[in-house]
């Protein structure tokens, strides 16, 4: 595994949460890796199918491509997660295949907090993973499709590019993208900022409760997806 660092990476440390977008072809290891770079730092996690919408769901259930039109809806739920995770002021790990530029630039624009990070699998090593998780030959007109749709990113996206193959595993890709891209430090700000303004707001709420006694405490709210 190679992952080559994001350079604009710490321009949003220090700012908000970092948010990664991991994105690749179908069976480049997305939710694999994704979940494990989640469960490993404690950070939120999302899973891009769940975000669309019934249609799509029907769609895709009875052999249909989804075509850009399709997506919109569903780029813009994925969105809305990033935008409601960031609010909760906690970093977090979404996948998105976002094959396209324009669907990077929909889930990028006005976003600094989100981290592309892009797995780079071989067509062949897509092929016979599909075919082992599937325990069938995977239509080679599905991966035509991925790889025909596949738009790279470029530079100026400031990608963290993972060379991903059967020679790693996903434990193996998940930490050194840890080490990479620095992220154990990120969550380890985060929580010393946590534990920083903790006790300052407890002695507030302790000085100030005579005059809020009689109120009701909102009941927390918890961003599903």
């Amino acid at each position: 595994m190679n992952a080559e660092p994001n350079p604009a990476a710490g321009a949003v440390r220090g700012a908000e949460p970092p948010i990664l977008l991991i994105t690749g072809v179908s069976g480049s290891g997305k939710t694999t890796i994704g979940s494990l770079l989640a469960g490993r730092l404690g950070w939120e996690y999302a899973e891009a199918d769940t975000f669309h919408p019934a249609a799509n769901i029907a769609k895709m259930s009875a052999g249909h491509p989804l075509t850009d039109e399709d997506r919109g809806p569903w780029l813009d739920n994925i969105g809305q997660w990033i935008d409601e995770t960031t609010a909760k002021g906690r970093p977090g790990v979404v996948t998105s295949s976002a094959l396209k530029r324009a669907y990077r630039d929909r889930l990028l624009k006005g976003r600094p907090q989100v981290r592309l990070i892009y797995l780079d699998a071989a067509r062949e090593t897509v092929a016979r993973r599909l075919t082992a998780r599937n325990g069938h030959f995977f239509p080679p007109e599905l991966l035509d499709s991925q790889f025909g749709d596949l738009e790279p990113p470029a530079d100026d996206e400031h990608p963290v590019r993972v060379k991903v193959d059967d020679h790693d595993s996903p434990l193996t890709v998940a930490e050194q993208l840890i080490h990479t891209e620095k992220l154990d430090a990120v969550e380890a700000a985060h929580d010393a900022e946590a534990a920083h303004s903790a006790p300052a707001n407890k002695a507030e709420a302790t000085h100030s409760a005579p005059a809020h006694d009689a109120q009701a405490k909102p009941a927390d709210k918890e961003a599903g997806e």
